[in-house]
C-alpha cells in the first residue's frame, strides 16, 4: 500500500486548496484550516512560508513524495539547461506514475503509484514496477492484458472530472498511451496554481 492513500485529503486541508480538483475534497465544504484553531489561522504569510507552502503543494500533488526524492529531482532540474522551474515540472510529469495518472488509467496519483508498484503497467512492452521510472518522449505505456478489466481502471476512464492533456495520447479502448512530449508549466492541467518559481527560491535559500 502506498503511504498516504487514506490520508490524502489531509494534504488538501493543510493547503486549504483542492489540489487535485476532486469533488470529494473536504476543502469544497470547509475553506478553513485543519485543527481546532483552523478557523482563526488567517495571518499574512512570510516569504519563507509562501515558498515552503509552494514546495509542499507541488510535492503533495505528485503523491506526497519524500523530501529526499523531491530534492533529488530539483537538483537534476537545476543542472539542466533552461528555466529550472519548467525543467522541474517536466521531470515530475515524466514519472511513470504521473503518466499513468494523466492517461486516466487510475483515479488518483496515489492509485497510480500503487498500480505501477503491483506490476500492472508495461512501458514499450516491458513490465516496469517503479513509479519514479522516467518516461521518454515516444514511449508507449499500457495496462497489462490481465489488468485491463480491473474495476478501478474501468471506472477511472469514465471520470468526468479531468481530461487527458495533449502531451499524452491515450487510447482507452486498448488501455494504451503514448508520452508525446515533455510539458511545460502552462501545459499541465493543475486544478490550482502551482508556483515552481517559489520552490526554486526555497531550495536556493535552504
Amino acid at each position: 500500500m502506498t503511504k498516504r492513500t487514506s490520508a490524502k485529503y489531509k494534504i488538501d486541508r493543510r493547503m486549504g486548496e483542492n489540489i487535485w480538483g476532486r469533488p470529494k475534497s473536504p476543502v469544497n465544504r470547509r475553506e478553513y484550516g485543519p485543527g481546532q484553531h483552523g478557523q482563526r489561522r488567517k495571518g499574512k504569510m512570510s516569504d519563507f512560508g509562501l515558498q515552503l507552502r509552494a514546495k509542499q503543494k507541488l510535492k503533495g500533488y505528485y503523491g506526497d513524495l519524500t523530501e529526499k526524492q523531491f530534492r533529488r529531482i530539483y537538483a537534476e532540474a537545476e543542472r539542466l539547461r533552461g528555466d529550472t522551474g519548467e525543467q522541474l515540472i517536466g521531470l515530475l510529469e515524466r514519472r511513470l506514475d504521473a503518466v499513468v495518472y494523466r492517461a486516466k488509467f487510475v483515479a488518483t496519483i496515489f492509485a497510480a503509484r500503487q498500480f505501477v508498484n503491483h506490476g500492472h503497467v508495461l512501458v514499450n512492452g516491458q513490465r516496469v514496477n517503479i513509479p519514479s521510472y522516467r518516461v521518454k518522449e515516444g514511449d508507449v505505456i499500457e495496462v497489462r492484458e490481465k489488468s485491463k478489466q480491473i474495476a478501478a481502471v474501468l471506472e477511472a476512464v469514465q471520470l468526468p472530472e479531468r481530461d487527458v492533456p495533449d502531451y499524452v495520447e491515450a487510447d482507452h479502448s486498448k488501455m494504451k498511451a503514448t508520452f508525446v512530449r515533455t510539458p511545460g508549466l502552462s501545459d499541465v492541467p493543475y486544478p490550482v496554481m502551482m508556483e515552481p518559481n517559489l520552490v526554486i527560491e526555497y531550495y536556493a535559500q535552504n
